[in-house]
């Protein structure tokens, strides 16, 4: 028998600008990871991830998971690490990735680690 990982759903703040290009924004970073992580995690836009000055701004998150909140996001820089992260926060089962096996972008602009709502 094969064990499926629980489902997991990445947020892109539709709010953010990036402080460095204002022309990246949470919008088109939504519409860039939509396109590129397509059939392999669900990609949801939301109102305002509340990480302004580090922005454009994504979370990773999943029933059962721990949610990863990570800045400083460019889709277009950043593509190959969000979907290394990605991948691997998909596969494991409560969302913890060991440090050293995140993308360098991850490792540097993490935000906040959450607990999982749920306790055994």
């Amino acid at each position: 028998m094969t064990i499926r990982p629980k489902p997991a759903e990445l947020l892109v703040c539709t709010c953010c600008k990036n402080a460095a290009d204002p022309a990246v924004t949470g919008e088109a970073v939504l519409s860039s990871l939509s396109e590129a992580l397509a059939g392999t995690i669900t990609v949801t836009g939301v109102q305002c991830l509340s990480n302004c000055s580090r922005g454009c701004t994504i979370a990773l998150r999943g029933a059962g998971r721990w949610t990863y909140v990570y800045g400083n996001i460019d889709a277009s820089a950043h593509l190959e690490a969000i979907r290394d992260g990605a991948a691997r926060y998909v596969q494991a089962p409560d969302g913890l990735v060991p440090w050293r096996d995140r993308p360098l972008h991850f490792r540097k602009n993490c935000i906040a680690r959450i607990p999982p709502m749920e306790t055994e």
